[in-house]
């Protein structure tokens, strides 16, 4: 078994590749069989795909060829995901009451985090926050949105913090663009040549 204390400076960030993301999310398909589907579902279909469902339609964007998100691996270990697409990926976004668009500026989100337990507090969903970034904007991505949560709680259950925490953003150089919401901002990264006025 490996250690976080161990591994803590061999970590690697990279593209997803199905068997990776698949291995991460276990049995039980990351939260409740979501395999990170929730916000490219409608309730109706989130709820009647919860299982293999989802899985199979999350595969399915793996078999287009280009991945949805990154994963960190420790070894051959996979200990973390993140996932990055341009925000129209993200259907239930633009119904959601609290996270619907801010404006019709191109921009990509950053939908989800799942990091396995061992590696939980130490730093890791903002080198994958960090490198989703450096990876949209390598793809064009002129603005990276993300939806954390703000809460003052100092323990939080996993579960519910899927979309990340507001200081792992602020520590990654986003600023939050609006609240519609008392615990769920929106964030925003303007990124190089293309930050907007």
């Amino acid at each position: 078994m490996v250690s976080s204390t161990e591994t803590a400076k061999a970590i690697e960030i990279q593209p997803a590749i199905w068997a990776d993301f698949e291995a991460l999310m276990g049995e039980k398909g990351g939260c409740g069989g979501c395999w990170c589907m929730l916000w490219r579902r409608t309730a109706k279909e989130m709820e009647a795909g919860k299982g293999e469902g989802n899985r199979q339609a999350m595969k399915a964007l793996f078999d287009q060829g280009e991945a949805p998100g990154l994963v960190a691996k420790a070894g051959t270990d996979v200990i973390g995901w993140i996932q990055i697409d341009r925000r129209a990926a993200f259907p239930r976004l633009a119904s959601s009451r609290v996270l619907k668009p801010v404006d019709e500026l191109d921009v990509w989100s950053v939908s989800c985090f799942f990091i396995d337990k061992r590696f939980r507090r130490t730093g890791l969903s903002l080198k994958l926050l960090n490198a989703a970034v450096d990876w949209a904007h390598s793809r064009g991505a002129a603005i990276v949105e993300g939806y954390p949560i703000d809460t003052p709680r100092q323990k939080f259950p996993s579960v519910y913090a899927w979309t990340g925490f507001l200081g792992t953003f602020r520590q990654a150089g986003f600023a939050e663009v609006a609240r519609r919401s008392d615990t769920r901002p929106i964030m925003r990264k303007a990124l190089g040549d293309d930050r907007e006025d």
